[in-house]
């Protein structure tokens, strides 16, 4: 899975504070949408926490990817976060998470939405890469490490 095709340096954020999964959805719905101002952040944050329900997208090791499909998106887009402090997510391990890669795909894109799902899960399941992202000390070093890791 190849970062750059999807991720943008603005929308890469480094030392990113929440103190929930409903605090984070909100600023970041707010974030995305700066960039992608046709997606409405109302929406966009029913639309993430309408997932979360369903299921923790928390997928271990201290990252969740969190995710949907929403009209008015074009194509495939993530937003890479590094937190300031760890929040619960009920993952799977019981760890709080720190690194969030929130994904949104256009509304009919059934396909795409779970290729590249399947692709972040399996890019952010490599603790090198994880490390790396970790070891970040800005948002611009954050997005480096992102799109050019070859793992």
């Amino acid at each position: 899975m190849q970062l750059k095709s999807i991720l943008t340096p603005e929308r890469t954020f480094d030392g990113v504070h929440g103190s929930s999964k409903k605090r984070i959805f909100e600023t970041l719905s707010d974030l995305i949408t700066q960039d992608l101002p046709y997606i409405s952040a109302d929406e966009l944050f029913k639309n993430l926490l309408a997932r979360e329900r369903l299921g923790s997208t928390g997928l271990g090791y201290g990252i969740a990817i969190p995710h949907c499909r929403i009209q008015n998106c074009v194509t495939g887009a993530a937003t890479l976060v590094k937190l300031v402090e760890p929040i619960d997510f009920d993952s799977v391990d019981g760890q709080p998470v720190d690194l969030l890669c929130v994904l949104i795909v256009p509304q009919e894109e059934n396909d795409e939405h779970l290729e590249i799902l399947a692709g972040l899960a399996e890019l952010f399941s490599q603790a090198h890469f994880r490390e790396k992202l970790r070891s970040a000390n800005d948002s611009q070093s954050l997005f480096n490490y992102a799109v050019n890791y070859s793992g």
